[in-house]
């Protein structure tokens, strides 16, 4: 497929716990080559929509399609086959080395009994190699930095081949280099192997200077959807997360950066900052 096209849709998804709604009538698309950033507050639902867009929590209303498939007619190892999710905590045995680790990915396809492949070691040769792990694949995970470590988890949900990557808050944790190393790797799977991306992240920053589209989830529902220059305004700041922000745009880079006022400070000043 070119770039752009759509390889995962929901429509008018309701989600939550327990048949309880946390989040109604969300519309979303991924497109291959793209990320897709989802911000929004502590308990807005971020990570519940991402685990019934992966087909792990089952939607309370609405559809969700994966090349114009629903997931709902999907097996889990066929759907394991299109996409693969990183959630926001990963543990894996005591002692497992990082080719170990990566051979997980290959179960969708085989089976965790069946046979390896040329396939299955030129998938997992892939992975290794775009995420920057392959000097750490005789290294056991627990020996790793955390960036490292994350770096072998993107490794091993990608070697499951999807052209679908959800990935749960994946620099919670890291400093602040090695988030920058996991969002570059990020976008240089969307950029250079067309893989559509949706992640969750907290930064505004970080979704400024890696998303494509932003997906601002409060009070129940999407409060906003587009590129970041659309989205990341301090009037959509303030009324998704309550706080005053002021909006400028980095003259190196090029990016949004967003600049909060102080509790204190706000309070003496009705309504958002402006956009510099």
């Amino acid at each position: 497929m070119s770039l752009g096209d759509v390889r995962l849709v929901a429509d008018a998804l309701d989600v939550g716990h327990a048949g309880r709604p946390v989040l109604k009538q969300v519309d979303l698309t991924l497109r291959a080559g793209a990320i897709t950033v989802l911000v929004g507050p502590n308990g807005c639902g971020k990570s519940t929509l991402l685990r019934t867009v992966a087909g792990l929590l089952p939607p309370l209303g609405g559809e969700v399609r994966i090349d114009g498939v629903p997931l709902r007619s999907l097996a889990r190892r066929a759907l394991s086959q299109r996409l693969a999710f990183l959630p926001q905590t990963s543990h894996a045995p005591a002692g497992v080395t990082v080719r170990e680790l990566v051979r997980h990915g290959r179960y969708a396809h085989r089976g965790a009994l069946a046979r390896h492949t040329g396939e299955d070691t030129e998938s997992i040769e892939w992975a290794l190699e775009v995420t920057d792990a392959a000097p750490l694949v005789d290294r056991r995970l627990d020996e790793l930095s955390g960036g490292e470590r994350q770096r072998a988890w993107l490794a091993m949900v990608l070697a499951q081949r999807a052209a679908v990557l959800l990935l749960d808050e994946p620099t919670t944790y890291l400093d602040m280099r090695h988030q920058f190393e996991v969002l570059d790797v990020v976008r240089r799977l969307a950029r250079e192997h067309g893989i559509a991306c949706g992640v969750v992240l907290h930064d505004l920053m970080q979704a400024a200077a890696y998303a494509d589209e932003v997906v601002v989830v409060a009070d129940g529902a999407v409060a906003a959807c587009g590129a970041p220059d659309e989205v990341l305004t301090p009037d959509v700041i303030h009324g998704a997360f309550g706080l005053q922000v002021t909006v400028v745009r980095d003259p190196h880079s090029g990016y949004l950066a967003c600049f909060p006022r102080r509790c204190d400070e706000a309070a003496a000043t009705a309504g958002p900052c402006a956009t510099s």
